[in-house]
């Protein structure tokens, strides 16, 4: 059965692209059909994996129900890009009779197709975001290990609560991503102990430790495998993929 699995956290800068893109190549580098989704009107994952420009296919399917065909980027890793036009969806589909389910609908013929499905969500809990947690079966949220990271964690957790409620019944938050960690850092082991006590064992044991190759990655549209492979970021993705792969 496919995994579906929304990342987000409506807080920018906490890795939520990166864990978007590396976690997909991690898992195509062991084999499986990866399609990653991108629902940011912002494209930063589609940019990070230098696709420069993409037309409004995502904008079409949702807002005229057009048919979906993922881009090609390795062996087994997929994607659907995004472009600006998204932003306007929430306007244009205000009077939109069940528009909390169209990604759902339209990604339906795509499914079976692959062994997981990640969706890189807005930095926020709008329309595009709900969508993506209609969508999918699981959630995982990255969290810088910053104090402000875990300041507004309720909001976002009870977002979900009710999208679980009143659309989507099957929704669990499956994983939490410990991001930019550095150990020799009271306030981050301070952190991290506090996320672990909110989340309990839907905290990943591997933590992405703060690495300036993760943030260079991105500007020459690869992933961390293939930008610099010996880097901690790339090991620290592949750890936390074996994590994932063991997932039930």
């Amino acid at each position: 059965m496919t995994k579906i699995i929304a990342i987000t956290n409506h807080k920018g800068g906490v890795g939520k692209t990166t864990s978007a893109v590396n976690i997909g190549a991690g898992l195509a580098r062991n084999g499986k059909k990866i399609l990653l989704i991108d629902i940011d009107p912002q494209a930063n994952l589609s940019q990070s994996l230098g696709i420069k420009k993409s037309d409004a296919m995502l904008y079409e399917a949702m807002r005229n129900n057009a048919v979906l065909s993922p881009i090609s980027i390795l062996e087994n890793l997929e994607i659907i890009p995004s472009s600006a036009d998204l932003s306007n969806l929430e306007s244009e589909l205000s009077a939109e009779a069940g528009r909390e389910y169209i990604l759902d609908e339209i990604l339906s013929p795509l499914k079976s197709h692959f062994d997981y499905i990640f969706i890189d969500c807005p930095p926020s809990l709008g329309l595009l975001t709900i969508n993506a947690f209609t969508t999918a079966t699981e959630i995982f949220i990255p969290l810088q290990a910053h104090y402000l990271a875990i300041k507004g964690l309720t909001k976002i957790v009870e977002v979900i609560e009710k999208v679980k409620k009143r659309l989507n019944k099957n929704l669990v938050i499956s994983g939490v991503i410990i991001t930019q960690y550095d150990k020799r850092k009271v306030l981050h082991r301070d952190v991290a102990e506090k996320i672990i006590s909110y989340f309990g064992e839907k905290v990943f044991n591997t933590r992405i430790r703060d690495n300036i190759a993760l943030a260079e990655a991105p500007s020459t549209g690869q992933d961390i495998f293939r930008y610099s492979q010996k880097s901690y970021g790339a090991e620290d993705y592949a750890n936390l993929c074996q994590e994932i792969l063991k997932m039930k």
